[in-house]
């Protein structure tokens, strides 16, 4: 072979496998955008990594992922949501009530958008019903605020003396009208009354606390949404300065040092939406999916807080716990 021809068949074979690469399809990319910190997500976008895994696709082997964060700043959501468009994500994941999803819808008609919410997205305009969301949206629902009564239940069952309860709610939270008629009914029902205080700020929170002891109030119950959640060490610390017993919406709380949760796994629910947005992305449209409803409720109680204040936990609560926090 001619030295000249050598050198041609060498240069063909260097680089054959650049232009095979090339020629391989781009991977797809999730736009994933949360209305909280990166720190406050990471065990949500740990699940949702978990559910694509179930569906057989890795992230950086079989899909890629971009991350956004509002950092509880709501102002920031149009901008995000436009960014990630821009990037030419194949699914968009907008999550952190219904205010996240409305700045993904604004920011396209196109492409598919899941949520994961505690509200109802029917009554917010999401979709037009569960089982048909139609359009380009779908999601997971945890329906927190509808578990007032039963909370109120086991907040009796630990607390029997306890006659005035505190109610805390965020009004900006879109479950706090369904959240705030449920527990009332349990109230009135059990006999207890009802101190209800609304926060939507830092403020509010240190001076709803200070309130609730002046108004005698035995417990506290902490109402659901983001704002809460994203907030929930402060929420948690304040219960343990003022030696009131709380109880909250998510497992996150009572892993906070809360005295006790009962509510939907908000893990759970991001493995489901993980599970659903690999189905889209294997072709199935968000428009046949109907909106799934998180199944798995979990009752969390801390025993550390039990015992900083001075509360004997029945035995039948703790046989009943998903989980027990020493």
């Amino acid at each position: 072979m001619r030295r000249r021809e050598f050198i041609t068949v060498l240069g063909s074979a260097a680089t054959w496998p650049l232009a095979a690469r090339a020629q391989q399809p781009a991977m797809p990319v999730v736009g994933f955008l949360r209305s909280t910190s990166l720190v406050d997500s990471a065990h949500l976008t740990a699940a949702f990594r978990q559910g694509l895994k179930e569906t057989g696709l890795v992230e950086g082997q079989d899909v890629a992922i971009e991350y956004r964060y509002a950092e509880n700043q709501l102002g920031r959501l149009p901008a995000l949501a436009a960014d990630l468009i821009r990037r030419q994500v194949t699914v968009f994941v907008a999550s952190g009530g219904d205010v996240v999803p409305r700045a993904a819808m604004a920011a396209t008609s196109m492409v598919p958008i899941l949520f994961a919410m505690g509200g109802d997205p029917v009554a917010a305009g999401l979709v037009g019903s569960l089982s048909r969301p139609g359009g380009n949206v779908t999601g997971v629902v945890f329906f927190s605020g509808a578990l007032g009564m039963k909370r109120m239940e086991l907040l009796q069952q630990l607390l029997p003396a306890a006659t005035t309860i505190g109610l805390l709610v965020n009004p900006n939270a879109p479950e706090t009208e369904t959240e705030r008629r449920d527990i009332e009914a349990a109230a009135q029902a059990t006999g207890r009354q009802l101190v209800i205080l609304d926060a939507s700020s830092e403020h509010d929170i240190e001076t709803a606390f200070a309130t609730f002891v002046q108004r005698g109030a035995g417990a506290v119950l902490v109402g659901s949404g983001p704002y809460f959640n994203s907030n929930r060490e402060r929420l948690v610390a304040l219960a343990a300065h003022r030696a009131l017993p709380a109880s909250y919406s998510l497992r996150e709380y009572a892993v906070a040092g809360g005295l006790m949760s009962y509510g939907a796994s908000i893990t759970d629910a991001y493995r489901q939406l993980g599970i659903y947005a690999a189905r889209i992305l294997k072709g199935e449209k968000p428009a046949d999916l109907p909106v799934m409803r998180a199944t798995k409720l979990e009752l969390v109680i801390n025993l550390k807080t039990a015992r900083a204040l001075r509360l004997e936990v029945p035995p039948i609560l703790l046989a009943t716990a998903d989980e027990v926090i020493e």
